[in-house]
């Protein structure tokens, strides 16, 4: 695949007919990645920086498009280990993902999912809006119009965790998928994943669109990172 431009094909797990059981175990499987690959790792560093300037009250943190909401859980166990408060609320337009979210997350841990749109939560305070891997599932138009709504409702900052596209990623994630018996739609879609997603100088136009500055960086392995810390 010529990875010059972004691909444009859908997922196959965005399809409307998908069954939920098959949805719960490619989203699982999808959180099983994300333990191979790190994924955490750039916004568990991100909110520690906010923390460091955080004063009074629970950080409350809304996640766009949870999938399996295990970022939620690994957030949850990070900042019961480090003693931060925090308030987490997942939101997600697909139903099947509050379904799953609910059937892999412990009953004693706090989280809000809600089924629906992330606009629909403008009139709550928020301290944090994060995504992770939602970023290339959107059109333009949808990315620009989410990027203002961060950073109009996020009081300490924001964060898009998403994929980097990169030949070397696009080659070695079906290897690595195959390598650990992941499911067949979450080899194609991750695959497809990376060719969907964004390369560090396509950033800077689209936050100009937006009327939005922030840091572009790169996290290991093949993430590609959006950053905005607020005094």
């Amino acid at each position: 695949m010529n990875l010059t431009e972004r691909a444009i094909a859908e997922e196959l797990m965005d399809a409307d007919d998908l069954d939920a059981a098959t949805y719960a175990a490619v989203v699982g499987d999808l959180a099983k990645v994300n333990v191979v690959t790190m994924a955490a790792r750039p916004t568990l560093a991100f909110l520690a920086r906010v923390f460091a300037r955080h004063r009074g009250g629970p950080l409350r943190v809304l996640d766009v498009g949870f999938g399996d909401g295990d970022m939620l859980r690994r957030i949850a166990r990070w900042a019961g280990r480090k003693g931060h408060a925090v308030e987490l609320v997942g939101v997600d337009l697909n139903p099947r993902s509050e379904l799953a979210a609910r059937a892999h997350t412990p009953p004693d841990m706090t989280i809000r999912w809600v089924t629906g749109d992330y606009a629909d939560l403008a009139s709550e305070p928020w301290d944090v809006v994060i995504s992770s891997l939602v970023a290339h599932h959107m059109t333009h138009d949808q990315l620009v119009d989410f990027l203002r709504f961060m950073d109009r409702h996020a009081r300490s900052g924001w964060l898009i965790n998403d994929l980097h596209r990169h030949r070397f990623a696009h080659s070695g994630f079906p290897l690595l998928a195959t390598l650990f018996g992941w499911h067949r739609i979450v080899r194609h879609d991750g695959t497809l994943s990376i060719a969907r997603s964004y390369r560090p100088g396509e950033w800077g136009p689209i936050l100009a669109e937006a009327g939005v500055t922030a840091r572009v960086f790169r996290a290991f392995p093949f993430r590609l990172c959006v950053e905005k810390l607020k005094a």
